[in-house]
C-alpha cells in the first residue's frame, strides 16, 4: 500500500484537476432525478455508453415513474435487453418507480437512507443521485474510483465504504462537490486499471504509485 497523499499535495490534486475540467459531468444521460436514478441502477455491471444506447430510446416514452409503470416490465426489458443482467433491473425499475409514487408521491427522495430502501439502489448509486440531482457533496465509489484513490495515496481502503470515509475525511471541502467525478473520469481515461497513462497524468508527480508506466 503506497504512502498516504499529505493533505497539502491533496488540494493541488484537485486544483490540477480543476484548472482542466472545471465543471465535470456524469457520463450517464438523464433528463431529471429519476432518469438518473434509473440510468444508475441499470449501469451496474455495465458501461455507461452501453446504458446510454439502451436509455435513450427508453427515456424519449417513460421519463416519469408513472410512465415507467405504464410501460410494463416486459416492454421495459426490451428496451434494455443489451444491458447485463436486465431481468432483473427491468425489475428493480418497475418496482422502485411503484415505490416512488406509493412512499414519494412520485418523487426522488433526497436523503439516503429513502433512497437505499428502493428496490435496486445501493450505497453507490444513492450517493451519485444524492450528488448529481440534489447536489450533495457525496463520495461514490466505483472501482475507478477505488483503484484511484488506493494507487495515488489519497484514501487507501480494502473496501469502497472505507475508501468513501476516508476520502470523506481527506478531500478539502472546496472540492468535495466535484471529487467524485473528478476521481472516475481520472481512473477511466488516464489512471488506467491495466496500464496506466502515467506520462500523461497531470498529477503524475503527486501520485504515490509505485508500478509507474513509463513514456
Amino acid at each position: 500500500m503506497p504512502r498516504p497523499m499529505p493533505l497539502k499535495d491533496i488540494d493541488c490534486f484537485f486544483a490540477r484537476l480543476s484548472a482542466r475540467d472545471p465543471a465535470p459531468k456524469g457520463e450517464l444521460d438523464h433528463v431529471n432525478a429519476y432518469t438518473l436514478l434509473v440510468a444508475v441502477v441499470l449501469s451496474a455491471q455495465a458501461t455507461d455508453v452501453g446504458v446510454n444506447k439502451a436509455t435513450g430510446p427508453l427515456f424519449k416514452v417513460a421519463d416519469t415513474p408513472q410512465k415507467m409503470l405504464a410501460l410494463g416490465e416486459a416492454k421495459v426489458r426490451h428496451y434494455i435487453r443489451t444491458i447485463g443482467l436486465f431481468n432483473a433491473k427491468a425489475k428493480n425499475v418497475i418496482a422502485l418507480s411503484q415505490r416512488l409514487l406509493d412512499d414519494h408521491d412520485g418523487a426522488v427522495p433526497t436523503d439516503r437512507e429513502s433512497l437505499e430502501s428502493l428496490p435496486g439502489v445501493g450505497r453507490k448509486t444513492a450517493n451519485v443521485v444524492l450528488n448529481m440531482a440534489f447536489g450533495q457533496p457525496t463520495i461514490a465509489v466505483d472501482t475507478h474510483l477505488f483503484r484511484v484513490a488506493n494507487r495515488t495515496g489519497m484514501g487507501a481502503g480494502k473496501t469502497p465504504l472505507a475508501v468513501e470515509k476516508a476520502l470523506e475525511r481527506r478531500i478539502p471541502a472546496h472540492w468535495k462537490n466535484h471529487a467524485h467525478h473528478w476521481l472516475i473520469l481520472h481512473g477511466r481515461y488516464i489512471c488506467k486499471a491495466r496500464k496506466p497513462a502515467c506520462p500523461e497524468c497531470p498529477v503524475d508527480d503527486l501520485c504515490r504509485f509505485k508500478d509507474k508506466t513509463s513514456a
